[in-house]
């Protein structure tokens, strides 16, 4: 798990990576805020589009292999995208990005459920990894971009070829026989779909997506016209907003075993509303406090979206964790350029505020959402595989406030098997 939490940082380092380049695409090039938001775009319009297809098709088959060749996909596209001053090729240079990252969530999803026996705890741990990718990425494009400018960008392939080994040692540790792989896939096949309750929670984490994709794409150009100071307060910014998410990440997987998931997740969209306010309205150095805040309010439903989303859809873990992360990180691109446009039109502080009500419109969603119960592993008799009952069952726990079984509390989820 450790391994495979490590080479999710390494991956989720370019999704923040292009986030990070904007600043440097706008000096250098002197790209306006459409063309910068334009460059998201293309790395996260194609990924939303092809993850669920990816999910499908983890879905069908197990697909290993996807891992260490995605994350140098991943890698490779963000290396070539400071190479040459085209437009049109930096674009596609990004969207083999968003490729690398869309191959990459389902199926790392999926194993990383295997592995972990469906801990809550152990799945935010996963989640976690990603996050300190999302960290690491404007410190690291600082430190090759600002010192040696766009041209120097192949450097930043390195840790998608260290993501790429530790993914293959962590596949070869955890391999286990086909039977294995078909008793966990029969495991998840008894439960009933909630599809209603997981296009509610679809939606609100479109609602999420946006906000952060939004924060993410200018915060570093806010940052500095609202505190008057150089580049590095904006870095500073960026990196407060995803350091953030690493925290906040932790901090949900603790409280979904104590509270419920669902309820964590609407305290956490309620946060959210007042965080970006602050981020909005609040002038000068203690904005960096309402960063932090909404890096929180955004972060600790993060992988509580995945797992939510898994146990909606049992028998489509691999199409529920593409959807929930890949509408976590792509979605929001696509409404970049519409950012971009409205600040170019008027400022960036205007285009800025339609996100303070995203999160309260992701909350309405979330409102009526159920608990989704757990299903209780099912001995198995002699010639049939261990299965899980259906949520209907008595061994399921009760829907509502009530607290957590045991089995949640200690991080052992049956739904693997």
């Amino acid at each position: 798990m450790t391994l495979i939490s490590v080479g999710h940082a390494c991956v989720d380092v370019y999704q923040g990576a292009v986030a990070a380049l904007v600043p440097f695409f706008v000096s250098e090039r002197a790209y306006t805020y459409a063309a910068a938001s334009g460059v998201v775009l293309a790395a996260t319009l194609l990924s939303s589009v092809v993850q669920p297809l990816f999910g499908a098709l983890t879905d069908r088959w197990a697909m290993p292999w996807l891992l260490p060749v995605s994350t140098l996909a991943a890698g490779a596209g963000v290396a070539l995208s400071g190479l040459g001053g085209s437009y049109p090729l930096t674009l596609l240079a990004v969207a083999v990005t968003g490729i690398g990252v869309a191959a990459y969530h389902p199926e790392a999803a999926r194993v990383a459920r295997e592995v972990s026996h469906g801990s809550h705890t152990a799945m935010s741990w996963f989640s976690l990894g990603g996050n300190i990718g999302f960290a690491l990425a404007p410190l690291m494009v600082s430190a090759v971009v600002a010192t040696a400018g766009l041209h120097a960008s192949p450097l930043l392939a390195l840790p998608a070829v260290a993501g790429a080994a530790l993914c293959a040692t962590a596949l070869r540790s955890a391999r286990t026989p086909a039977t294995g792989a078909a008793t966990a896939r029969a495991a998840t096949a008894v439960g009933r779909a909630d599809w209603t309750s997981f296009t509610k929670l679809t939606g609100a984490i479109v609602c999420r997506s946006i906000v952060f994709v939004g924060l993410s794409t200018f915060i570093s150009l806010y940052v500095r016209q609202r505190t008057g100071a150089g580049s590095a307060s904006g870095t500073a910014a960026l990196f407060v907003l995803y350091l953030g998410g690493a925290v906040g990440t932790v901090a949900g997987g603790r409280l979904a075993a104590r509270y419920q998931r669902v309820r964590v997740v609407r305290w956490s969209y309620a946060l959210t509303v007042l965080a970006v306010a602050g981020v909005v309205f609040v002038p000068g150095p203690p904005l960096y406090l309402f960063v932090a805040l909404t890096s929180a309010g955004l972060y600790v439903p993060f992988s509580l979206h995945v797992t939510l989303g898994q146990d909606y859809l049992p028998q489509r873990m691999g199409t529920a964790s593409g959807v929930t992360l890949g509408l976590t990180v792509s979605v929001g691109g696509i409404a970049s350029p519409a950012i971009g446009a409205l600040a170019d039109a008027t400022s960036l502080h205007t285009a800025l505020i339609p996100l303070i009500a995203l999160p309260g419109l992701g909350w309405l969603l979330l409102r009526t959402l159920p608990e989704p119960a757990t299903p209780e592993p099912v001995t198995p008799g002699p010639g049939r595989p261990r299965a899980a009952a259906s949520p209907a069952s008595p061994a399921s726990p009760p829907t509502g406030d009530a607290r957590p079984t045991p089995a949640t509390d200690t991080g052992h989820h049956p739904l693997s098997g």
